[in-house]
């Protein structure tokens, strides 16, 4: 029945015996998500429960519809801070959305990225997750990270912050230095320390379960809340309930825009987590397949009062590490956190706001890839520089307007490695076939009476000057006898109207020396552009070839023939 429902490939399949692996990892996904699920929301200023909402209905929703055995979605840092930044734009739009509810502006925002989701489906631009370079991701996390760590300033102290951004935060607080609240603070960074000291020392237990329990220990002993120590307060015993948020009391064009953005940002991010375990593991990755599963692990908590996920790292990294083999272990986590929110209610009642601090600051820090930052500036200096601007634009234009200025990075970053096309004279070398870069390889020599010039990449309206000024350099400065030119158009992918206006031009420059003008392998694409546009008529239907050796015997005939007719003239 299973292999029968596509919604249900993650469980294909199964085996009852595969529980001996996926009950262990589903509780152990459970331990190490329950303390994230409860910290994140404290991001976007949601009550703690939403968290744990989250992490039961989205894993429910993700083995149903998600295609992978083995990834596992629910609350990440990065998209949290994105989503919070995007209900503060929706806030702040007008004074009535001010009334609603945080939740079901979270909520509000979760539809529009599972709709966001299924749109991108149904039209099949699941490539765009590749659109966010890995490099404009890592610094763009690297900016959220800071950004999530100032956040955390209020909740270490005790101190109210208002201001935002990067600097102020440190400036308030140093104005406010009479106001901390030293034990809050000491406590959350002592649970900080122990964070890094089981990460460290690789202790068996995950260190947010350790915090956890050290906390609440602590705080039943010696009353935390009663010594001014925040602490989370009631959460609600009972299971989430299904509920529509009122998103035609909101802005609508906020909640758009908002979607968008985390939608960018999660499934951009969400794509490389999967593509990274997919490797590991051996399962293919279909990013059209895997907006079915993010779209409907989004819809679920926007329908159950939470806010939206992505593929988490964390919590696929422990399914892998403990054996889980499908997605059974998604559904006994999430029935675990429904224990855990029945049974564990008045323990969680009492858990210190600093040490979800320490929790927060922890995963912040880990968004900081500093190893893969060395790795990006050893490759590429030019790819390190985009890394930063999109640190730069997530620290200092907040985080919603770091999602535009890292995307507008990669649109930049690919216009500058598509804007010069590589290029070159081609020749022969003696004993070896085909043709060979002149500058490339001293020992290559022209070809006798010709000239093959290669172009590798597409001729289009922001490139086609320069292209042309390439060629007509080159036409320019042929040497005397060169009889044609043949253009290696077979890594031309695309050529547009303004492209085929720049061949026009060369092929005037050619005709005026009477050189032929010659292409060869042209895409049916690019034939019919340039036939659309008259070049093929101007520079002759009989000189397009299939490849450059046929064009070179081919112009070589003609020239034989020319030579004969010449020398019987003469005679």
């Amino acid at each position: 029945m299973l292999r029968s429902l596509p919604m249900l490939r993650g469980l294909a399949g199964f085996e009852r015996s595969w529980l001996r692996r996926d009950i262990p990892a589903g509780l152990s996904i459970a331990a190490v998500g329950l303390p994230s699920a409860i910290a994140y929301p404290a991001i976007a200023g949601l009550p703690p429960e939403t968290g744990i909402y989250a992490s039961i209905v989205a894993p429910i929703a993700y083995a149903i519809f998600g295609p992978s055995r083995l990834l596992i979605v629910g609350p990440d840092a990065a998209t949290m801070t994105v989503l919070a930044a995007a209900m503060g734009v929706i806030i702040a739009a007008e004074p009535a959305s001010s009334n609603l509810e945080p939740v079901a502006i979270a909520s509000a925002l979760a539809l529009g990225v599972g709709v966001f989701c299924i749109a991108a489906k149904l039209l099949r631009v699941g490539v765009m997750a590749s659109f966010l370079s890995r490099p404009i991701l890592v610094g763009f996390f690297a900016g959220v990270s800071l950004s999530i760590l100032v956040g955390q300033i209020g909740r270490f102290t005790g101190v109210k912050i208002e201001s935002d951004g990067l600097i102020p935060p440190l400036v308030e607080i140093l104005g406010k230095s009479a106001s901390i609240h030293w034990p809050s603070l000491l406590f959350g960074l002592l649970m900080f320390a122990l964070l890094w000291f089981v990460r460290a020392f690789q202790f068996r237990i995950p260190g947010p379960v350790l915090v956890v329990v050290v906390s609440v220990v602590f705080s039943a002993i010696f009353d935390f809340s009663g010594h001014g120590i925040a602490v989370v307060g009631d959460i609600p015993s009972g299971l989430p309930s299904l509920s529509l948020p009122a998103i035609l009391a909101m802005p609508l064009d906020k909640i758009v825009l908002g979607s968008t953005a985390i939608f960018v940002v999660s499934f951009g991010a969400g794509i490389v987590t999967a593509r990274s375990f997919g490797s590991r593991s051996g399962e293919e990755v279909d990013a059209n397949q895997e907006l079915i599963g993010l779209g409907a692990a989004n819809i679920a908590p926007g329908l159950f009062g939470s806010f939206p996920v992505s593929m988490s790292d964390s919590r696929t990294a422990i399914n892998l590490a403990t054996g889980g083999v499908s997605q059974a272990a998604g559904l006994v986590s999430a029935a675990t956190l429904v224990a855990a929110l029945v049974f564990l209610q008045s323990a969680l009642r009492i858990l210190p706001i600093p040490a979800l601090a320490a929790i927060l600051a922890s995963a912040a820090i880990s968004l900081i890839d500093v190893h893969e930052l060395r790795k990006i500036w050893r490759i590429s200096r030019m790819e390190f520089v985009f890394s930063l601007i999109a640190m730069w634009g997530a620290i200092s234009f907040g985080v919603l307007n770091g999602v535009i200025v890292a995307v507008a990075a990669t649109l930049v970053y690919l216009l500058r490695k598509t804007m010069f096309p590589r290029d070159g004279l081609l020749g022969r070398i003696d004993g070896r076939h085909g043709f060979f870069d002149l500058a490339r390889f001293p020992e290559a020599r022209p070809v006798e009476e010709a000239a093959v010039f290669a172009i590798q990449g597409s001729v289009l309206f922001y490139n086609a000057d320069y292209v042309r000024l390439r060629l007509s350099a080159v036409a320019k400065e042929l040497v005397a006898g060169t009889k044609c030119f043949v253009l290696d158009a077979s890594a031309i992918t695309h050529i547009d109207s303004t492209g085929a206006a720049a061949l026009d031009a060369v092929a005037k420059i050619l005709e005026a020396r009477n050189i032929i003008f010659a292409v060869a392998d042209l895409s049916e694409e690019g034939r019919d552009i340039l036939e659309r546009a008259g070049v093929i008529k101007a520079i002759g239907p009989d000189n397009l070839f299939n490849g450059r050796e046929e064009a070179l015997r081919a112009l070589t005939g003609r020239f034989g023939q020319a030579g004969n007719a010449s020398a019987s003239n003469e005679r």
